[in-house]
């Protein structure tokens, strides 16, 4: 029987319920259109696992209590015994219908299963299937493998050699066990990033702080690329509602069409950018007067400062591959080993300013002939593809630089033979101990002061060219006009939506519900309390005038003052019944968000007990009638003290 094992890297992460799913589509698609998908919380036993096995293999609904039966076969449409015979009998039953001429053309598998496709049961976390399960499930499948060919697919989070630790040598023998292993979330993630952000086909672009959170959410949360993605959706959404020339977001020639449908208001708009201002104030006076005051010329310039921006993205990337091709192999990886790394480093600030971009070079001016002819092949690879039309030149000059690698080749072999017998003949030729060791001096000295070589000198100047690039094309983004149209640099909002602080916001909601409900009734001064305001709201801001115990009394008839508060003096007041109805919600709510604790002691009197007695607080002298006291508070109060939970 037919078993893989798909490694999973890691741990459990929410990305292994897609990647299960794609497969199966795949097998589907190409392989068998029978596929189970099992999860150990479906099967428990093997009953289990077998109804859910059926279930899915005939889409339809099973019975496990027909198990009790094994000489009883039923198959209907809602009504099925689970039995792997009752498998065995369907599959028969199902391939002989199918056409094996439409089948064979579709299969991509060996030819063990080329008269009938196989039927794949995956399970999804083998960890967590219990043994006994496991177990009987392969003994009892092997016993029918020459009428069902069956392959299992078993997915490990862990190690492969969890296989032999789940199954004793007599069952794993049954199997014929292969690995495979899917990418790490790593790589998936930066396939992600080489796709949507390090290409020109999107205008759409993220700031260095921006894709920091997100990476930062990756690395350090969950593992997800699916929510990556999310959060890059999210930023889309954020830079469109909340950028209001964000319609200029798009291809380069729809931009153009839409600036020249620029309102009065919208050329304003572009006028307040930072980054055109900055323009702005560069220019000469009559220029910068047009600017500021004519719409049409305002309009010319930005359709030329757009396609700017477009052909900057465009070499940037080009540039960013050929810098990542030179660093990616150095020595403790200055700029960073991921392409991501680097780009963060180039958003920030100007890298050739930094101390690791000077390591760099150091590194790289370090490199031996065999390494740099590789990377620069890469170079020209990659500038030759590369969207950009201002690389012509860069390309000649890489591949100069090749050919001449290629020359040193030869010529510096011959150099160094013909160096090696000359010094041997002078050594030969002087024999006397003061003429030998005047050589020696002179031979040591000449390698103190060697000169560079021809490749030395040829290194240095590949270098320097790639260095030159860099400072041409590398420039950060924030450092280009009009780069607020196409990034998004708010990470403040994307943190607040993102990294969840449940209490923070449950304390914005209960100390000012017009942050989240917008409704102009609701607002009110610093410290002032409305009655207007939801109950909860009201009862929260009296619990945070208090210490660490509460009062009952207190704050029980200051709700009730602040809810049947009236701006007439002269209104009716709410009923009693209204106010009874309504005081004892919210103070279970509080309680239930985990604001305030109920003491359940026995209640402490020390001056006075409170009784909530009809609709009015009656103070009586500690030590008369206590049992009444008890008995009517906690008729309406859990407890006679509350404390306050973790807000405080």
């Amino acid at each position: 029987m037919e078993s893989d094992q798909i490694g999973n890297r890691g741990v459990n992460v929410t990305d292994h319920d897609l990647t299960f799913r794609n497969l199966s589509e795949a097998l589907q698609n190409n392989i068998t259109p029978y596929i189970a998908l099992l999860e150990a919380k479906d099967c428990s036993g093997i009953k289990n696992l077998m109804q859910k096995l059926m279930g899915q293999l005939m889409n339809c609904s099973t019975d496990v209590a027909s198990l009790e039966d094994e000489d009883y076969v039923q198959v209907s449409q809602n009504r099925i015994r689970c039995s792997m015979k009752s498998l065995v009998d369907w599959y028969e039953s199902v391939t002989k219908k199918t056409d094996s001429e439409t089948l064979s053309k579709k299969r991509t598998s060996s030819s063990k299963h080329q008269q009938s496709p196989p039927v794949v049961v995956i399970f999804k976390d083998m960890e967590s299937f219990t043994t006994k399960v496991l177990q009987d499930f392969i003994v009892i499948s092997s016993q029918h493998i020459c009428e069902l060919p069956l392959v299992l697919i078993f997915g490990i989070a862990t190690s492969p050699m969890i296989i032999h630790s789940l199954l004793p040598h007599s069952v794993s023998s049954l199997l014929c066990i292969e690995l495979f292993q899917s990418l790490s979330c790593k790589e998936h993630l930066s396939t992600v990033i080489d796709k949507l952000l390090l290409t020109s086909r999107f205008p759409f672009k993220l700031g260095e702080k921006v894709l920091q959170v997100l990476i930062n959410i990756f690395l350090y949360h969950d593992f997800s690329v699916w929510n990556f993605i999310r959060g890059f959706q999210l930023c889309i959404v954020e830079h469109f509602y909340s950028q209001p020339l964000s319609v200029l977001c798009c291809q380069l020639a729809d931009a153009k069409e839409r600036v020249n449908s620029l309102s009065h208001d919208q050329c304003e708009n572009v006028r307040r950018l930072p980054s055109f201002r900055r323009y702005v104030e560069r220019q000469e006076a009559e220029k910068q007067i047009a600017l500021l005051t004519a719409d049409s010329f305002l309009k010319e310039t930005t359709q030329k400062l757009l396609e700017d921006l477009h052909v900057y993205h465009e070499n940037y990337v080009s540039v960013l591959r050929c810098l990542h091709v030179f660093t990616c192999s150095l020595p403790k990886y200055p700029l960073g080993k991921q392409i991501r790394e680097l780009h963060c480093a180039c958003l920030e600030n100007r890298v050739w300013e930094t101390e690791d971009y000077e390591s760099s070079l150091q590194l790289a001016r370090m490199l031996n002939k065999s390494d740099l002819e590789t990377i620069l092949q890469q170079c020209v690879e990659i500038l030759v593809s590369s969207a950009g039309n201002e690389f012509d030149k860069a390309v000649e000059k890489l591949k100069e630089f090749l050919t001449q690698f290629q020359k040193l080749e030869v010529a510096e072999a011959f150099q160094e033979q013909d160096v090696s017998v000359s010094s041997q003949k002078e050594l030969q030729k002087k024999t006397d101990l003061y003429h030998l060791q005047k050589t020696l001096l002179e031979l040591k000295d000449s390698r103190r002061s060697k000169k560079l070589t021809k490749f030395e000198m040829l290194r240095f100047e590949v270098v320097d060219y790639i260095d030159s690039l860099v400072r041409n094309y590398l420039v950060p983004a924030d450092h280009k006009t009009l780069h607020e149209v196409v990034y998004f640099n708010t990470a403040s909002v994307l943190r607040g939506h993102l990294n969840a602080a449940p209490r923070i916001a449950l304390h914005t909601a209960l100390n000012n519900p017009y942050n989240y409900l917008k409704n102009q009734a609701l607002k009110s001064d610093g410290g002032s309390i409305s009655n207007k305001a939801p109950d909860i709201c009201i009862v929260y801001k009296l619990h945070l005038e208090c210490g660490r115990l509460i009062n009952l009394v207190d704050w029980l008839e200051a709700f009730s003052t602040v809810v049947t508060a009236v701006e007439e003096p002269n209104a009716d007041t709410a009923s009693s019944d209204q106010v009874d109805d309504i005081i004892q919600y919210p103070f279970s709510l509080l309680s239930s968000l985990t604001f305030v604790n109920h003491r359940i002691n026995e209640p402490r009197f020390s001056k006075f007990s409170f009784v909530f007695a009809g609709n009015q607080f009656q103070k009586n002298k500690a030590g008369s009638d206590s049992l009444n006291v008890l008995e009517m508070s906690q008729k309406y109060i859990s407890s006679s003290a509350v404390g306050l939970g973790g807000s405080r």
